[in-house]
């Protein structure tokens, strides 16, 4: 705006495209008043930042659902630049999740900029009415839920260095309880095996006592005259005593114990090594947000939560709070122009609906024109052919009139 008294301030490329965050319309603010210009350009870099906010949030969110889990203590270690085997970062995943954070951020931002945009300004005075409250309830409610949002995996990394601690000392309690169960259930069946071999291990030892006293026996029965009918039965013996514990080795029931029981010794050992890495899996985003609220306790906890609620909702609270300026009426003239403009008439509470609520009569003269002329068209192309079809009534009666004898046929 360009007149004796007042000149509207140029506007650089950075606010343009704050305004167009902010659903405002450059063609009226750049003829509005200065105040009018930084309003929306604030509200504009709100909607920005949020989405700025929902994309990191958004990203690491992602990336700690995602990750490769790891001990949070080697994790710590790595991160604070200790020695450590850990490599804190996944690339592949940091690659998608930067890709993630960012479609999530542009999601955020357009529902921001939507939220804002409908939101309409009140009654243009300061105050907040229970009408324009319950108004903006929905609008509320949606940026309250996108507030929650953002401020969740933002608390888990602000209280990273607690949550790795307290985490690491449940992963040892974990492996531990995951340790003892493995030695319960496997301890059950390998009790069970070892009992049956230890049962053909006595009887092997047995017989391979009995068979050292026999070759004594007959040892001294060789040493005194010779082996006698005595020496021989007690060979016999030998024998026999040598081939049930061959027998008993070589039985497939005995053999077939003897490797399940090496089986089971060692999917149990595998098992115990595994316990660490099964340990390590307790670090999902649901855990993490849990020993957020332990480890910052609900106060804190809260107090992050309303911070990113009050970023989220500014706007739409600001926008109910706004006072009419320039802008605001500049808006209302032109969109009262365009549609005068294309011949649209409402006139406002005209009529009441069937629960008693007024509604606003909406006349578009221009359809109605068009209609008018499409009526009239059709009007004039009835009477004409009305005119067409008694003027060949008439000249049709004239001729069988004058030679009715063309028109009979004698059968």
């Amino acid at each position: 705006m360009n007149s004796e008294f007042y000149q509207s301030p140029k506007s650089s490329r950075f606010m343009r495209l704050f305004w167009k965050a902010a659903g405002a319309d450059r063609f009226i603010l750049e003829r509005s008043t200065y105040g009018d210009q930084i309003k929306y350009v604030c509200l504009g870099g709100i909607i920005i930042a949020t989405g700025v906010m929902a994309a990191i949030a958004g990203g690491y969110a992602f990336y700690t659902i995602f990750a490769p889990k790891g001990n949070a203590i080697d994790s710590f270690k790595a991160v604070e630049g200790i020695a450590s085997n850990y490599d804190p970062t996944d690339v592949p995943t940091a690659l998608i999740s930067i890709v993630f954070g960012l479609i999530w951020g542009a999601i955020i931002f357009n529902i921001d900029r939507f939220i804002v945009t409908s939101t309409g300004k009140g009654d243009g005075t300061e105050a907040i009415t229970r009408k324009e409250l319950v108004g903006a309830l929905p609008r509320i409610i949606m940026g309250a839920i996108i507030a929650l949002t953002i401020s969740k995996p933002v608390e888990i990394r602000m209280f990273k260095t607690e949550i790795d601690v307290a985490l690491h000392a449940k992963q040892i309690k974990q492996e531990q309880a995951y340790k003892a169960e493995i030695e319960k259930v496997a301890n059950g069946e390998i009790d069970k095996k070892q009992a049956i071999i230890r049962e053909q291990l006595n009887r092997i030892a047995r017989l391979d006592s009995i068979s050292t006293v026999r070759k004594a026996d007959i040892a001294y029965e060789n040493s005194h005259g010779g082996c006698s009918l005595k020496c021989t039965e007690f060979k016999n013996q030998l024998v026999s005593n040598q081939a049930e514990v061959t027998a008993i080795k070589s039985d497939p029931e005995f053999i077939k114990v003897k490797k399940d029981l090496e089986a089971l010794e060692t999917d149990k050992l595998n098992k115990l090594k595994e316990s660490g890495k099964v340990a390590a899996g307790l670090d999902g985003l649901l855990e993490r947000i849990k020993l957020a609220h332990e480890e910052a306790g609900w106060v804190i906890s809260m107090f992050v939560t309303l911070l990113f609620m009050t970023i989220e909702l500014t706007p739409i609270f600001f926008k109910l709070m706004l006072i009419k300026s320039p802008y605001d009426y500049m808006e209302e003239n032109i969109k009262e122009l365009i549609k005068a403009d294309k011949g649209i008439e409402i006139q406002h509470n005209f009529y009441p609906d069937g629960e008693g609520i007024e509604r606003d009569l909406v006349i578009n003269h221009q359809v109605l024109r068009i209609l008018k002329e499409k009526i009239q068209l059709l009007e004039a192309q009835s009477a004409l052919s009305n005119e067409a079809i008694n003027a060949w009534k008439h000249k049709k009666q004239n001729d069988i009139n004058n030679n009715p004898d063309a028109y009979l046929s004698e059968e």
